[in-house]
């Protein structure tokens, strides 16, 4: 390795478990900090309140160096016209379950650069590991988290983000390949995707930066751990490969998709949140996400719609429209503790040539 990320770390294997908001818990970070790894809270998705109560629920189960992941969107912007159509796309699927969609759509939870108060939480409670996904915070945030000792991860989708990255004095790069399930990074979602698959990601950005690179994206198993090592990665973060852990907070449809397995096909959609994110196909994607829909409200405001659609569905017993998160390889997830499958994948690691 180029750089010895684990001790700045202060872990024992290069695997870190991904925030994935709506699936991670508490319980499924501190066990995998417990074990070796870096375990992660989402807190993106939470009021100042929840946050500061998860970062609590980590601490009373574990001492150990855990990372805390915010949300670095652009803070949506309401169109009532472009949200008003869309609610009207949708309507014939909430009729479906004898449902009228939603009178108006709202921003379901504040970016991270909105939320003054999340900042001086992060200060005050100090993680050891802060993520931002979806951008950079200003500078003088960035400065003061540092400045409080906590280490900043950014994720990048390119090599242009991860030169902004690195010139914004981040600490690590989490590379998000395409492989990846749950939303993409990437700074601008109007702009192309390069939508590079994880290995050649890293091939791109390990000469042109010198921050030690964290591997996400379709590794599910030692070997691929090994093989992103190989490519100039320090560590891995791992998502897909822990939602079946009896820790996460999965529901029990989004576990039988995993058991179902190879029969099942993951895709990029913006049309569920209003950014483009990794996830099982099912009528989201083939039927609200087909040809001809109109424009989509601002990420998060379109996922208001989705999750009010999914609790239609849900009430009459349908999960035709709920919302599985997962990459490409997710069904090679395996249901064990987390503690286990981290020992799990070291062994396995430690035996790849």
């Amino acid at each position: 390795m180029r750089h010895d990320l684990l001790s700045k770390l202060d872990i024992r294997y290069p695997i870190i478990q991904a925030p994935m908001a709506g699936v991670s818990t508490p319980a499924l970070a501190a066990a995998v900090s417990e074990a070796g790894g870096l375990g992660s809270i989402a807190l993106g998705t939470s009021t100042v309140q929840a946050a500061r109560a998860a970062i609590a629920a980590v601490r009373e189960r574990t001492g150990r160096p855990f990372n805390a992941n915010v949300f670095t969107h652009a803070p949506a912007q309401a169109d009532p016209a472009r949200e008003a159509a869309w609610l009207a796309w949708l309507r014939p699927h909430f009729a479906q379950f004898g449902a009228e969609p939603p009178a108006a759509l709202s921003e379901i939870y504040r970016s991270f650069l909105a939320d003054e108060a999340m900042l001086e939480l992060l200060l005050e409670t100090r993680p050891a590991v802060v993520s931002f996904h979806f951008g950079l915070p200003p500078q003088d945030w960035i400065d003061a988290l540092k400045g409080a000792g906590i280490t900043l991860f950014t994720t990048a989708t390119s090599l242009e983000e991860a030169q902004r990255i690195e010139a914004a004095g981040i600490d690590v790069i989490v590379a998000q390949g395409i492989e990846a399930g749950g939303h993409r990074g990437i700074f601008d979602p109007s702009a192309p995707d390069p939508a590079l698959p994880t290995f050649e990601l890293l091939e791109q950005l390990r000469d042109k930066v010198t921050l030690p690179l964290v591997a996400a994206g379709g590794i599910m198993d030692g070997r691929q751990i090994r093989t992103a090592l190989h490519h100039g990665a320090s560590a891995v973060q791992m998502g897909s490969a822990f939602i079946a852990c009896p820790e996460s907070s999965a529901p029990p449809h989004h576990r039988a998709l995993i058991t179902k397995g190879g029969s099942l096909q993951t895709e990029l959609t913006a049309v569920i949140s209003g950014r483009p994110a990794r996830g099982i196909v099912n009528r989201l994607f083939l039927e609200v996400g087909a040809d001809g829909h109109p424009p989509l409200p601002n990420y998060p405001i379109a996922y208001d719609a989705a999750k009010a659609l999914h609790a239609a569905a849900s009430s009459k017993g349908s999960q035709d429209y709920s919302v599985n998160w997962g990459g490409v390889n997710f069904a090679q997830a395996r249901a064990m503790p987390a503690g286990e499958l981290v020992a799990t994948l070291a062994a396995e690691l430690d035996k790849a040539v």
